[in-house]
């Protein structure tokens, strides 16, 4: 069935986790954004391959009979995360692409929500910072206070580096302290919070990006200049393109970590201290 270009790629890199993936797509089904592709990338050795799966097969029948085109692709060797975040974005044909992981739930109006804000802030990206639900106890004010927003939603190129003074951002993004900011609003004014653009070191899990942006960057080809086992390739994307076009972070967030372990365990190599931003 031919269908309309849409203006979104959802981009799911994915390794070994089919349950989560069919969690993270099933979270794609309800979303008000009637139009966009999903694309998934499984890196599993061996056989089953995650995308496999009856249940990753099921929800992308759905996917596609609620009007959502779904690519499934294997892709090995695994030659790291730069080079699978590279390997996808060279099939994304939107001007936009939302780089998802395969263990992110989003809330049904997320996809819209981040595609007006880049669309309006014209910036390089625009993410949303993950919340763990386990931690709804974990009050945090001292990392809430670095939530900065910017002025008038208005984006502006930032030069950040790897332990300088805007780099303690991200301690904003543990934990549940993006969901305590949103308590916090709603219970003084009894109303969702109005999105708002806010400053960030870098975003992990869910980020919408500029795509002739980002690959004006560089996207993620620097994968030639690391070990197959290294962390960090989005945070350092994302520095360069802050330093070109600006990025942020979309207050309310409306994503959620399924807080599963982490399938890339050795972070020895950090690509941001390892190369330049």
């Amino acid at each position: 069935m031919n269908r309309p270009a849409p203006a979104l790629d959802v981009l799911i890199p994915t390794y070994c986790r089919p349950a989560a993936l069919a969690v993270t797509l099933a979270g794609l089904v309800a979303q008000t954004l009637p139009a966009f592709r999903v694309v998934v990338s499984d890196q599993t050795d061996g056989a089953p391959a995650s995308i496999d799966a009856p249940e990753v097969q099921s929800v992308a029948r759905v996917l596609e009979v609620t009007g959502r085109d779904v690519e499934l692709h294997r892709h090995l060797p695994r030659r790291g995360m730069a080079e699978h975040r590279a390997f996808l974005l060279s099939l994304a044909r939107a001007p936009y692409a939302l780089f998802l992981d395969d263990d992110v739930l989003c809330e049904g109006d997320l996809l819209e929500r981040l595609l007006r804000a880049i669309s309006d802030a014209a910036c390089g990206f625009v993410g949303s910072g993950l919340v763990g639900a386990s931690f709804a106890e974990d009050r945090r004010p001292e990392e809430q206070a670095a939530f900065e927003p910017w002025p008038d939603n208005r984006v502006l190129p930032e030069a950040i580096e790897p332990e300088s003074a805007p780099w303690s951002r991200y301690r904003l993004h543990n934990a549940a302290n993006l969901h305590h900011l949103r308590e916090r609003v709603e219970a003084r004014t009894g109303e969702r919070p109005p999105d708002t653009l806010y400053k960030v070191a870098w975003i992990g899990g869910c980020v919408l990006y500029d795509v002739e942006k980002l690959r004006e960057a560089g996207g993620f080809d620097f994968w030639r200049d690391l070990p197959p086992r290294h962390a960090g390739e989005d945070v350092l994307a994302q520095l360069r393109l802050m330093r070109r076009y600006g990025g942020a972070g979309l207050f309310p967030s409306g994503a959620y970590h399924l807080e599963l372990p982490t399938t890339l365990p050795d972070r020895e190599v950090d690509a941001p201290r390892v190369l330049q931003p």
